[in-house]
């Protein structure tokens, strides 16, 4: 008896052993499939945009072509560009993106979750940050420029109002999705509201809020590169600006992958932070 169990186990344990390596290599395989249709999509795109602008269906006086944009790059990295080396203008960029990513997603999480848990400054304010968030951002810029000069503070209080509102409204609207069965639960036991309010809403609302840092630090880099298109120095945007006015299409789309490169490097460590803060979270399939 003991025996015939022993061996169903170990069939069972070998069936297991075999399903749990059959699921592995589907991952795998699909893993790579990601990968391989990526690849293929980015070489059909660069490819025909190619030999669409050597065969002139399309004018690369206007739209360049990816050996010109890469040969860009290339110098700009070498030879430096017209306003220094390539890796101070990104370093300006990205020190206005951080400052007003930083200072607007806290801004947003205080206000929101402020906000969110008292209902009498919800209807006071309510009507104030409708208006103001109504009013495109962008267009605050040049009040910025006139204002706060040149430097480096126009760029920031663009880029942190491109970043608060986002960062606020998701927020606010975590603290309001808040499970109220345990917030219920935890007033019951004795929990202040404060308590409360740590314990259980902002965790609660952190899923929320993570979400919005993916998106709201893409609103920073276009404030602070909008604000350095507007009046600069220095920085991405600058760069931007001298190769429109030099009427350098090559110089616009080297620039934009520059921005780009930037901006999924933030991502990928902005996702890095959201899986380490949220490991109690459930895989996602």
């Amino acid at each position: 008896m003991n025996q015939t169990l022993t061996s169903e186990q170990q069939t069972a344990s070998a069936s297991l052993a075999l399903a749990e390596q059959q699921a592995m290599r589907k991952v795998k395989q699909r893993y790579w499939t990601v990968i391989g249709l990526r690849v293929a999509i980015l070489v059909f795109v660069l490819g025909g945009w190619e030999l669409s602008a050597n065969l002139h269906w399309i004018d690369p006086f206007f739209f360049s072509q990816p050996t010109l944009i890469l040969q860009q790059i290339i110098d700009w990295l070498v030879e430096g560009t017209s306003q220094g080396p390539l890796w101070v203008q990104v370093a300006v960029t990205l020190e206005e993106t951080v400052l007003g990513f930083l200072i607007g997603s806290v801004a947003g999480v205080i206000f929101g979750i402020l906000l969110g848990r008292n209902k009498l400054l919800s209807d006071i304010f309510s009507i104030y940050i409708q208006i103001a968030n109504s009013i495109p951002r962008v267009v605050l810029g040049s009040i910025f420029v006139i204002a706060l000069g040149l430097g480096m503070a126009s760029k920031v209080a663009l880029a942190f109002v491109m970043v608060f509102f986002v960062v606020f409204g998701n927020a606010f609207q975590g603290v309001r999705e808040a499970d109220r069965y345990m917030i219920a639960n935890a007033q019951i036991l004795g929990a202040s509201r404060r308590q409360v309010t740590m314990a259980v809403v902002i965790p609660s609302a952190l899923s929320w809020i993570l979400a919005s840092l993916h998106v709201s630090f893409g609103f920073a880099l276009v404030g602070a590169v909008v604000g350095e298109f507007l009046g600069s120095r220095q920085g991405i945007g600058l760069l931007i600006s001298t190769a429109q006015g030099a009427f350098n299409a090559s110089g616009v789309f080297a620039a934009m992958i520059v921005l780009a490169v930037v901006a999924l490097a933030a991502d990928y460590l902005l996702t890095r932070l959201e899986k380490r803060l949220l490991k109690w979270r459930p895989a996602a399939f």
